[in-house]
């Protein structure tokens, strides 16, 4: 049985970039059969805003996004996240570090990796013979990072094509669990990914670049045999060329659900953007041969479009 996943974050509301993306998910997914499991992501603690959780279910059941399985919460699965560290670690996979942010700018040489981060270079690595000369050597808390072997990491994504990324170079070795031991982004995913049994990835190719850490995490964690296909789709940004944000407005499906606007109405410009003829059919309508390979732009028509006649 085929698995995908929705996996929205609570430390913002889901808007229509988002939704754009969850509804090519769940178009795929309808289509072919897969499960789909609704993951809510809610590790980033401080900026996780009460009651998020429940209004982005409320958004998706709106949109008639709706999932087989779940929700499960990141949150309570803080014990199965240690565990892989712990075994990472042990194995000599991954390291603590004590660096600062500061520092590894400071320290860095390589150019910044896309998403604006330095590439790390390495300090801490082999610096420590265990998490606890690491504390006692710096006073600090250490984060554990992955030791990225310099290779190429190649895979096929189902709609960007082959790919081949050297994390070592590219993007170094990366962080898997915070100095508060809160695991990071790429270890949760991978880790919910297993016990979940997904095989398939959907999501927005703003996160292709965590897909050669996540294999490298997969093959680390003895599950090289279990990585899910991947299909990376464009976003939507702003007539400014960045990526959708409050800075191009108020576009959060809750707000359209509040002013009235139906759903049907949100659904036929997300269709719009997915190259879809007839939005009353979406199923027999999209494919991904029929996505453009540029991001969609949101311009102020697509919301006066869908606020109009809301008063």
């Amino acid at each position: 049985m085929s698995v995908t996943r929705l996996a929205p974050s609570p430390t913002g509301a889901l808007h229509l970039g988002n939704a754009r993306t969850f509804f090519i998910n769940w178009i795929l997914a309808r289509q072919n059969g897969w499960r789909i499991l609704l993951r809510i992501e809610d590790l980033d603690g401080p900026r996780i805003k009460p009651g998020s959780d429940r209004v982005l279910l409320e958004d998706l059941q709106y949109l008639g996004l709706n999932w087989d399985d779940g929700p499960v919460y990141q949150s309570a699965r803080d014990a199965e996240y240690r565990r892989a560290v712990e075994q990472l670690v042990e194995q000599g996979l991954a390291y603590p570090c004590v660096c600062t942010r500061r520092e590894v700018e400071l320290a860095a040489s390589a150019p910044h990796a896309e998403d604006g981060a330095s590439v790390y270079p390495g300090v801490c690595r082999g610096r420590f013979h265990s998490i606890e000369q690491a504390r006692q050597a710096s006073g600090r808390e250490p984060a554990i990072r992955f030791a990225a072997p310099d290779r190429a990491v190649e895979f096929h994504d189902r709609f960007l094509g082959d790919r081949q990324i050297n994390v070592a170079q590219a993007l170094g070795d990366f962080v898997i669990a915070k100095s508060d031991r809160t695991a990071a982004y790429q270890l949760a995913v991978v880790v919910d990914d297993l016990a979940g049994g997904v095989t398939e990835v959907v999501r927005g190719d703003d996160l292709l670049d965590s897909t050669p850490r996540q294999i490298l995490l997969y093959e680390a964690l003895g599950a090289a045999d279990r990585v899910p296909n991947y299909t990376h789709v464009p976003l939507v940004i702003g007539p400014d060329g960045r990526r959708l944000a409050k800075r191009h407005g108020d576009t959060r499906i809750a707000t359209y659900r509040q002013l009235g606007v139906p759903a049907t109405r949100v659904l036929q410009l997300l269709a719009r953007w997915c190259g879809i003829d007839d939005p009353s059919r979406p199923m027999e309508g999209f494919s991904l041969d029929r996505l453009g390979k540029n991001p969609i732009v949101f311009t102020p028509g697509d919301d006066a479009w869908l606020r109009q006649g809301m008063g």
